[in-house]
């Protein structure tokens, strides 16, 4: 059974560059209140009209590119996102359309910051399996047109921001001049395992609660006046969680492969919070150069964070063939996950 390689990646952030100090001045906050509750620095906003999978289309055909590979080429094609560009539907078929691609299936991820995780372990299965060789996975949002950016949504509004990132999935056999094991042969490349999990005890610690079908209309001028189209979160809660949730999930993702944290290479986390990315570093040891993070220019994406952040690390250099990279999250749900991939 073929294991599952990353092939190339892509990523696509809006133009627009929102500082601290543009927020200041549209809400009771300051560059000195975010960063040391949040490490951000700045984050991206779309333009009016620009969408989600609009960015998605822009990272996937990076990807493709780097890839060597055209969208023809796909056989399938993954989007996680918590922001679809209309109620239905999906993301997915809007991307492909706009790749000008037709036919190939298309599924849309609802998992919020974990579900780039939740689109790998599916990708994986079917890769393994047979079911298709060429898997777009992308993790797209578009946070800024949902907030309320005034003091009322104050708390959430400072943290997310607006991007896309992408990866080509395809099977891979034992990797070629990779560091080997001291006896010649070469480590085995590819997606080793990905671990999901959820508890819906904790739902509506970090949730939208409107619009929703459970509400008729589902979405009504109460609802707006009463904020609940605002992300609300519970964050000392999610706070809790997250930061022994990752380092659980990386400790599961090395414990199912006899693995050990001295033989990891690098651990990209969720964006979500700079506080929260250094807990989950202290707690499994890291030292700088073994953890990746790039909240400070980009705030949280949720889905979209996981693949803009390697993307990065990619193109920085940070990953050399036969690393060990880990990927960890924790979200809305609370959903949280890992996967464990020889680079």
């Amino acid at each position: 059974m073929p294991r599952t390689h990353i092939l190339s990646t892509g990523f696509r952030v809006p133009d627009r560059v929102v500082t601290n100090d543009d927020l200041a001045s549209m809400m009771d906050t300051s560059d000195a209140w975010i960063r040391q509750r949040s490490g951000i620095e700045e984050r991206r906003w779309v333009e009016e009209g620009e969408a989600g999978s609009d960015l998605g289309a822009a990272a996937a055909a990076m990807a493709l590119e780097r890839a060597g590979m055209k969208a023809e080429d796909l056989d399938c094609l993954i989007v996680a996102t918590l922001s679809p560009d209309h109620f239905f539907p999906g993301t997915g078929v809007f991307l492909q359309r706009k790749l000008g691609i037709r036919d190939i299936p298309c599924l849309d991820v609802r998992n919020q910051c974990t579900g780039f995780l939740y689109g790998l372990s599916i990708a994986d299965a079917w890769i393994r399996t047979g079911r298709y060789e060429r898997i777009l996975l992308v993790g797209t949002e578009v946070h800024s047109t949902g907030l309320h950016r005034n003091d009322f949504g104050r708390d959430t509004a400072v943290l997310f921001g607006d991007g896309a990132g992408a990866v080509i999935l395809g099977p891979v056999g034992p990797a070629e001049g990779g560091r080997g094991d001291g006896n010649g042969s070469a480590p085995e490349r590819g997606i080793l395992s990905v671990h999901i999990h959820a508890d819906g005890r904790f739902a509506e610690k970090l949730w939208v609660e409107a619009p929703a079908s459970k509400y008729d209309p589902l979405i009504s001028h109460e609802h707006i006046d009463a904020g609940l189209t605002c992300p609300s979160m519970d964050g000392r809660e999610v706070f809790r969680q997250a930061v022994s949730r990752m380092p659980e999930a990386v400790r599961e993702a090395l414990d199912a492969e006899g693995l050990s944290i001295d033989e990891v290479d690098m651990v990209i986390a969720h964006q979500a919070n700079l506080r929260i990315c250094q807990m989950v570093q202290r707690a499994l040891g890291l030292s700088d150069d073994r953890i990746y993070n790039n909240i400070q220019r980009y705030g949280n994406t949720t889905a979209a964070s996981l693949p803009i952040a390697l993307h990065e690390c990619v193109e920085e250099g940070r990953l050399r063939c036969g690393d060990l990279l880990c990927l960890t999250a924790f979200g809305s749900g609370f959903t949280w996950g890992s996967a464990l991939i020889r680079w």
